[in-house]
């Protein structure tokens, strides 16, 4: 079961980003899921799913939205360093 959630927005939205409504509401659905995967409250594969495309292709979309696919604090890394 798929559920369907409802933004209303300003109808001159789109254009004031300089995009179509389609682009705004595509983008704006990208957004919401980066978000949501870099607060860690999703993960890649169901933030990919959110969007309607598979993980790597959600992986390396990361970049776009400047946000790392590992964040790990400096201690966690020298921690995983260690027990390599």
């Amino acid at each position: 079961m798929s559920l369907k959630m409802i933004i209303n927005y300003p109808e001159t939205l789109p254009d004031a980003v300089g995009k179509t409504r389609e682009q705004f509401e595509e983008e704006s659905k990208w957004a919401m899921a980066v978000k949501l995967y870099e607060l860690k409250r999703l993960s890649s594969g169901m933030a990919a799913a959110l969007v309607g495309v598979d993980r790597v292709s959600f992986i390396l979309k990361l970049k776009d939205y400047e946000v790392s696919l590992i964040d790990l604090s400096e201690e966690e890394l020298l921690s995983d360093l260690e027990n390599a």
